[in-house]
């Protein structure tokens, strides 16, 4: 049983005004400064039930938003999913097939399976190739405080501690362990350059406080680069707090169950059950062993849970 029904403040909106891009590839929309600089991607939507990417995409499409230097990038990512939004069963548009944020390795998009999702990956390919910086912009399906993720490389964390908020940090030393994301595609996902690429979860999917750290972010990362003026409204900035990866478990059966309910950031001792999974169980790691994104619904082969620890 799900917990805590999801409150609608925020539902989908029409998007067929987006869809001529002007790459040649739907949904995609590139203004460029005619100014040397970066060239980043803002991308929305890669998950079809994470709405808050859809308006501050929106945002910066509707409000003319154009770069000071380099490059600017705006991609409605899995918009096929989106369409499918049924407020009946609000998580079920997340994906049609596979999950767009995990398929994102070089033998995937150049194997022979397909998909809705596997066909748009090779469709954006080349869009994610071309940016220097991206923000892929994410939520939650439990209504928890906004968080970053991204890879262990020094120049992911100085981009997330120098924009400032969200001041909760969850570093990946060794890759999500369940697929490549996005923000690991090609040389972002190399331990070497200057590339910065980072998820932004901004909170419950369908929760206008998730929107509006979603367009609050998005501007905030372009000022970071210099792309437009920072914001004269300043937002507070608390101490950052960040937690490591561990292990990304897994659903591995029908039977697996979570000991008690959880919504995320409850924190286990040494040795604690969290999960059982048929025969196997699930403990923490370590004391001060804090759970990220815990499953609403257990399906089996999809991420169950995240076990990280504070750094």
């Amino acid at each position: 049983m799900s917990l805590n029904p999801p409150v609608f403040e925020v539902l989908p909106r029409d998007l067929s005004a987006y869809r001529q891009g002007n790459v040649g590839i739907d949904y995609v929309h590139r203004f460029e400064s005619g100014q040397p600089g970066p060239h980043v991607l803002i991308n929305a939507l890669t998950h079809g039930n994470e709405i808050c990417g859809m308006v501050a995409a929106t945002h910066l499409l509707d409000t003319g938003v154009r770069p000071l230097i380099g490059t600017l990038t705006i991609s409605f990512a899995n918009v096929a999913a989106y369409e499918s939004f049924d407020p009946a069963r609000p998580f079920e548009s997340r994906q049609l097939v596979h999950n767009l944020n995990r398929i994102w390795s070089g033998d995937e998009l150049d194997g022979t399976a397909e998909s809705p999702e596997l066909l748009r990956a090779r469709q954006l390919r080349p869009v994610v190739a071309a940016a220097d910086h991206i923000l892929d912009i994410h939520s939650t399906s439990q209504n928890v405080q906004p968080f970053w993720v991204y890879p262990a490389y020094a120049r992911n964390a100085h981009a997330a501690l120098g924009i400032g908020t969200p001041s909760v940090h969850l570093v990946m030393p060794g890759g999500l362990g369940s697929g490549t994301p996005l923000i690991q595609h090609g040389r972002h996902g190399q331990p070497h350059g200057d590339g910065v690429a980072v998820v932004v979860e901004c909170g419950q999917h369908f929760l206008q406080s998730a929107a509006d750290t979603a367009t609050a972010v998005a501007l905030d990362f372009l000022a970071h680069f210099g792309l437009m003026a920072p914001r004269t409204t300043a937002r507070p900035t608390a101490a950052p707090r960040r937690y490591e990866l561990l292990e990304t478990c897994m659903v591995r059966t029908p039977d697996f169950r979570f000991i008690r309910p959880l919504i995320g950031f409850e924190v286990f001792a040494k040795g604690d059950l969290i999960a059982t999974d048929g025969a196997q169980e699930i403990r923490a790691l370590c004391d001060d062993c804090t759970v990220l994104m815990p499953t609403r619904e257990p399906i089996v082969g999809r991420e169950a849970v995240y076990l990280t620890r504070p750094m």
